[in-house]
């Protein structure tokens, strides 16, 4: 079992997932990595959320950046967004993150910003702990 899931829109923003999985690895935390599309595989999605035991989720996307809305949709486990650069310099992912409807919290770290995204999952384990 690991202690966050990791999942990228795409297999492009593998390079900001490897970032949040060294900061994991530097802390001994575990994590499961995926690559799944909200919008290309939906009903893959639904099935990893279903039955994944992870405690955390970061979602990394870019563009339209529904991924990590979607899965906040589904559990009412912790999701860490990130978004990617690209059109807008990722202005627009960014707006997709943090502006979810009420009852659906996302939190949402800096552009491309991996780091932070594994960071704020260990703040948050922490938590759990106490």
């Amino acid at each position: 079992m690991a202690d966050v899931s990791i999942i990228c829109g795409s297999a492009s923003d593998a390079a900001i997932a490897d970032k949040a999985k060294k900061i994991l690895d530097e802390h001994k935390i575990t994590w499961d990595y995926q690559v799944i599309s909200a919008h290309r595989d939906p009903d893959k999605l639904d099935a990893y959320i279903k039955n994944c035991p992870s405690g955390i989720y970061i979602a990394i996307a870019g563009l339209s950046a529904a991924l990590p809305g979607v899965i906040a949709s589904k559990t009412d486990k912790p999701v860490i967004g990130v978004p990617v650069s690209g059109t807008l310099n990722g202005l627009d992912a960014l707006l997709s993150i943090v502006q979810m409807p009420k009852g659906v919290p996302v939190a949402c770290v800096g552009v491309d910003n991996g780091d932070n995204a594994a960071h704020l999952a260990i703040r948050i384990l922490k938590l759990a702990k106490n």
